[in-house]
């Protein structure tokens, strides 16, 4: 199966589909524990729930999140705080889902 942590993410500025419920799940199967949800306007996005020992570790997993996002140039939203990280992704120019939020998905799991 190919590794998505390997790949680049892509700058989307519109213009272009979002990924349709097959899509989504042929990707699904390429991440880990990802959850797929809709908003209140339809539009998919990933969530994912961390847990850790304390807040610090916590903290220490969602600066590292951001340094990936800088590097990738695609920035999740983030939600953190004690023993816990919770993380979503989509990209907000297509109000959907596309192969760079799995990308992005992939390099956050291989987070130590």
């Amino acid at each position: 199966m190919e590794d998505l942590s390997k790949k680049k993410c892509v700058p989307c500025e519109g213009g272009i589909p979002s990924f349709n419920l097959s899509e989504i799940h042929k990707y699904l199967k390429k991440v880990d524990g990802w959850d797929v949800k809709k908003n209140e306007n339809d539009n998919f996005y990933l969530l994912k729930e961390f847990k850790f020992e304390n807040f610090l570790n916590a903290q220490n997993f969602v600066n590292k999140v951001g340094i990936i996002a800088e590097t990738e140039g695609h920035h999740p939203d983030i939600w953190f705080g004690w023993g816990y990280a919770k993380i979503k992704i989509f990209t907000h120019a297509i109000s959907g889902l596309a192969e760079s939020d799995f990308i992005l998905a992939s390099k956050i799991d291989k987070i130590n």
